[in-house]
Formats: C-alpha cells, structure tokens, sequence
C-alpha cells in the first residue's frame, strides 16, 4: 500500500462467529480483498465470536471493512448464534481506532463513513457510540439484544428494523481498547467469576476506573470460569492492576489477550501467569509494508 504505520487507521471489527473455521477465512479473505492488512484473527468458540484486527490508511479502511461486511451479511445468521458474548448484530462493532491524537480526527471521519456505507449498501441499522454519540456505550446499546434495540433506540444511519439475519452494527472512532480474559483456578465456579467480576468492573465494591467485566463458564474449555474484561483506556488502568485486583478474590490459572493491545498495556505484568496470544499492536504493525 505504501504506507507507513504512522499513516494508518486500525479497526477492530467482531463478528458474531468463532466456530466456523471456513466461514472466517473466507471472511478474513473478505478484509483482505478490500484492501486491510489483516493483523490479527481471534476467535472463541465459548463467545461464538471473532476479532479481526485490521490496518489500512485513511480513504481505505472503510472501503475495507464494507467488503468485508458483505461476506459477513451473507454468511453470519444471529437468530442461530448460541454464544456467550453480548451482540446485536453479525457485524457486531466496527471501531476505527486512532492509534494518537494526530489520527483522531481521520478515525471520526472514516468511522462516519463506514456507518453510512453499512446502511446504504447493506440495509443495516448503524448505531454510533462512545466519542460520535455523547459517550454512549456499547453496553448500553445491546441491553435486551437486538430486539430491544430496535424497540427504543432509532439508529443514527439506516433502516429502523434490523436486517433480518444480520441485525444491527455499532460504529465508533475510538482510542486502543484492550479486551483481556483471566481463567480462575479450579475450585472456582461460574457464580465466583460473576462475583468477583462484578466487584473489580467500575462501579463495583473494588471498582476499576473504565474498566467492564461480566463472568461466565467456558463449555469447551471444561467449563473453567472466566472473568471477561474490557479495559477502556491502558495508560489509566495497566493489565497488571487488572491482575492484581482479580487475584484479590481467587487464584489465576491463565490469561488470554484477544486483539492486539498497545504494548503500553503490559508495563509491569507479572511473568508468572501464563497468558495466551500475547502479542502487541506496535510489534504487528512494523510488519506493515
């Protein structure tokens, strides 16, 4: 593309499938296709979720993600999705991600692109959230799953009814987020991973500030308990306080990175804890020609 990293916007679009492995390298092909570096592919079973992590300058990110959107409309069906994960669409969120303040203002501009793009060419609800939509939250916005939605919130771009296989799909422009799973130590039960993930979310009795945690029991992984967790800003909140505050309330068995986080994230992590998948974005992105 004749880039450099410095030049491009990162996106992190989720797609509502982590167990078809066919349908997400044709997906995957999709991205490509369209003109993304692809990054990173993470996929769950549990969740029934995949994260793609793409790169691409200004002016061909969005066009990217909609040819990729496309295979995603026609191969993800969320009335047969029995996954964990909270979604209310196949496209589930599509964040264009600013990687420093210099980017902020084109990550904006092609993240409301993308939104118009998914409703015009793909008939799909778009609604925006974090910084484009006064700091609503994607929590917020999936409360009581697409058919909530639909009911009490007009999306900002596209038809009022969902795609009927597809549903809706949340934009924003956004900072790095890091989405970040800790594995408890049997004995630990699913009730203990929801326990403790309510007391260390923000909010909770031990809260983190920007930090959102739900706790669930991973059937293909023998049903260990998990406590999920999104960490919203890196600098304020390292995963080794993250750490810290969940082994407080149980031991730690392992640990899973999904996506790429800035390697900012890891300062101080601890080096006995096994962690899956941990790779960081500045060490993806110098790979980038």
């Amino acid at each position: 593309m004749g880039a450099s990293s410095s030049d491009l916007l990162v996106a992190v679009p989720n797609v509502s499938e982590g167990r078809d492995p066919r349908t997400l390298a044709a997906i995957e092909e999709a991205f490509a296709a369209g003109g993304a570096h692809v990054l990173d592919v993470h996929a769950d079973p549990d969740h029934h979720r995949a994260v793609f992590t793409l790169a691409a300058p200004p002016g061909r990110l969005a066009p990217a993600l909609l040819h990729g959107a496309r295979e995603v409309v026609a191969r993800v069906d969320i009335a047969a999705h029995p996954g964990l994960h909270p979604h209310v669409g196949a496209l589930d969120v599509a964040p264009v991600v600013h990687l420093d303040d210099a980017r902020r203002g084109a990550a904006i501009a092609e993240a409301l692109v993308l939104a118009d793009d998914l409703a015009t060419e793909l008939a799909l609800p778009v609604y925006l959230y974090g910084l484009l939509a006064g700091g609503r939250t994607r929590a917020e916005l999936r409360r009581g799953g697409i058919a909530g939605l639909a009911s009490r919130t007009a999306p900002d771009f596209g038809p009022r009814a969902p795609h009927p296989t597809a549903g809706a799909a949340l934009v924003a422009a956004r900072p790095p987020l890091v989405a970040f799973n800790l594995e408890l130590a049997p004995p630990a039960t699913v009730d203990d991973a929801r326990r403790i993930a309510g007391a260390v979310r923000e909010g909770g009795e031990h809260g983190l500030p920007g930090l959102r945690a739900i706790g669930l029991a991973l059937a293909h992984r023998g049903g260990v308990a998990q406590v999920s967790m999104n960490v919203e800003d890196h600098r304020a909140l390292p995963l080794a306080r993250v750490i810290e505050a969940v082994r407080a309330h149980a031991a730690v068995a392992a640990a899973e990175v999904i996506g790429l986080p800035p390697e900012a994230a890891f300062a101080g992590y601890p080096g006995d804890l096994p962690t899956r998948n941990r790779r960081t974005l500045e060490s993806a992105l110098a790979q980038v020609r």
